[in-house]
């Protein structure tokens, strides 16, 4: 056993034994996620069959009741989706140029897949720390066959741009003779923040990606959603990506079950997240970003080294039983970290004394005994 896959256990074991926990979840073990499996699968439900029936074909029929699409087709991933979506653009349009933000998905953490794969070139949006604007696509100095836009720009602090900037960028890429698509790996929390539904947000594009496993607690997986016909082209390039598995029920029947738990909840971790962000605002030399927050999900710096916070949180984790923040890193800025705060249910059981209470006792955590 490597001394990371150790620390890895160490970690998720003092979480999971936490009676209190300010960001994240408490993982569940393999017994557990049965458990909700056999939940959510009826008695007469039979196994899919390289995507074709079963809960496969039950998890896509509901989202795209929620999208409000004509078809969806499930993915292992969604690097792979995506990958499938910008394809289909450069295909359609002739233009092998994809607009992207320099910190969007495919750019940070899918090992240029889009280039290497499939022969596209990123054409880059904007240097700002948010989704591009109207006035920025229509500025660019060339054709671009798919505006990909992130909901929210994680890497930017789960960012989100007003509904009416969306609309206004999506009838520039239009203009340009551009298709848009989502990464909407965390488009159902985003609805609150745009005020819309996801339905009304998926409208406004080409093509959307969902994920099940980022916000509502699944296994693993995504779904690509559009037209017929994108859908068609996605199950044959699904195929050649060596993406159509014998069987997925697992993860699909996971993804079921963060539909029908974790959807109704999203917008109540979203309203607290605001309470969380304001109590942690006030700890010395705290900074949040966004403040308030657009989605569940948060920036959050503090002026101390990574390893030090992150040995903090264990030892607060394995000795009184609460998780106040884990997965710092340091920052530009000497001697500040920075971490991402995820509000779930956990959090719900805090209010803003209780979160400054746990804070104080994190930080005093960093204090020579």
């Amino acid at each position: 056993m490597s001394d990371g896959y150790a620390d890895r256990v160490r970690r998720l074991t003092a979480l999971r034994g936490c009676g209190t926990v300010l960001s994240g979840v408490r993982p569940t073990s393999v017994v557990e996620q049965l458990a909700t499996l056999r939940a959510v699968a009826a008695d007469d439900l039979l196994p899919d069959f390289y995507g074709a029936g079963g809960a496969v074909e039950e998890l896509e029929r509901r989202v795209g009741e929620l999208l409000g699409t004509e078809a969806v087709a499930f993915f292992p991933t969604g690097t792979m989706a995506q990958q499938v979506a910008m394809r289909y653009g450069a295909e359609l349009t002739g233009r092998d140029g994809v607009g992207l933000h320099p910190l969007s998905h495919p750019l940070l953490h899918e090992r240029d897949a889009y280039a290497v794969l499939g022969g596209l070139r990123a054409v880059l949006t904007t240097s700002a720390p948010r989704n591009p604007t109207a006035d920025e696509v229509t500025a660019l100095d060339e054709p671009i066959g798919t505006l990909l836009l992130e909901l929210p720009l994680r890497d930017a602090g789960f960012v989100l741009p007003t509904w009416d900037e969306l609309v206004a960028v999506v009838g520039a890429a239009r203009q340009r003779g551009a298709r848009v698509h989502l990464d909407g790996a965390r488009l159902w929390e985003s609805s609150v923040h745009l005020g819309r539904s996801p339905a009304e947000i998926a409208a406004l594009a080409d093509s959307t990606y969902v994920s099940f496993y980022k916000s509502l607690g699944g296994h693993s997986g995504a779904a690509l959603a559009g037209s017929a016909e994108l859908v068609a082209y996605a199950r044959a390039w699904r195929h050649r990506y060596g993406g159509n598995l014998f069987q997925q029920w697992p993860a699909a029947l996971a993804g079921l079950a963060g539909l029908a738990d974790e959807l109704p909840r999203l917008a109540g971790y979203v309203a607290h997240a605001q309470v969380v962000a304001g109590a942690l605002a006030t700890l010395p030399g705290a900074r949040v970003h966004p403040e308030p927050p657009h989605t569940h999900q948060f920036r959050l710096w503090l002026p101390h080294p990574a390893d030090a916070l992150n040995a903090a949180n264990l030892v607060l984790a394995e000795e009184e039983k609460a998780w106040f923040v884990g997965g710092w890193r340091d920052s530009e800025v000497p001697g500040t970290a920075l971490a991402e705060v995820t509000v779930a249910a956990p959090a719900l059981e805090l209010d803003a004394d209780h979160v400054v209470d746990l804070a104080d006792r994190f930080l005093r955590r960093l204090s020579p005994r």
